[in-house]
């Protein structure tokens, strides 16, 4: 399974999100700190749901990060996350 399945994958089986968007932008960081050739390093993900509501931008990062799991998040250079209720 490639890395921007498997961020999907984690993050619709523990927020059943009503939008989800997982972008991998290695491309652009091309040359930069942590890019490999082959890309899967740079992800920008774009999520919505309830399971957000009332929590803090640092609390929704946080159950992302807690989702995505150790293993997965040392695979990854960089994540962008854009969430929201």
């Amino acid at each position: 399974m490639s890395v921007i399945e498997e961020i999907r994958t984690r993050l619709d089986g523990a927020f059943a999100p009503m939008l989800l968007e997982v972008e991998d932008e290695s491309e652009q960081h091309r040359g930069h700190s942590g890019w490999k050739e082959g890309g899967e390093t740079h992800f920008h993900v774009r999520i919505q749901g309830p399971a957000f509501q009332g929590l803090s931008r640092i609390e929704r990062h946080r159950a992302i990060h807690e989702a995505l799991g150790r293993e997965l998040l040392t695979r990854i250079h960089a994540l962008r996350l854009t969430v929201g209720p």
